[in-house]
């Protein structure tokens, strides 16, 4: 037993550089294309903290806006309607970054 986990943990040690620089690649292409969906919709200079909050949502009005797809969800317009207005509220300084990061947090349930 001992020696199947002392193999197992060799292996992993040797292959995990490459696991790793790939991940590590992943993340920043990711980011770039987050940057990059931020700055089409007119929001690249709102915090990390709060694009981090409302990716998932931009990433979807992105993917609609070039005819990906198209939703007539009522919930979906709603919630679009809630991350508009509270960025454009924290941009225009009508509230602290906290609250519209609150405002907009999806809670688990």
């Amino acid at each position: 037993m001992n020696t199947a986990i002392k193999t197992t943990q060799k292996s992993l040690g040797t292959n995990l550089e490459p696991v790793l620089r790939k991940v590590l690649k992943e993340a920043e292409k990711e980011h770039r294309e987050l940057q990059e969906m931020f700055k089409l919709m007119g929001w690249g200079d709102i915090p990390d903290a709060l694009k981090l909050e409302v990716k998932d949502d931009v990433s979807a009005m992105v993917n609609e806006l070039k005819g990906q797809y198209s939703s007539c969800d009522p919930y979906v317009d709603r919630r679009r309607q809630r991350v508009v207005y509270w960025i454009e509220n924290y941009r225009e300084g009508l509230c602290s970054l906290d609250t519209a990061i609150d405002a907009l947090h999806i809670k688990s349930l």
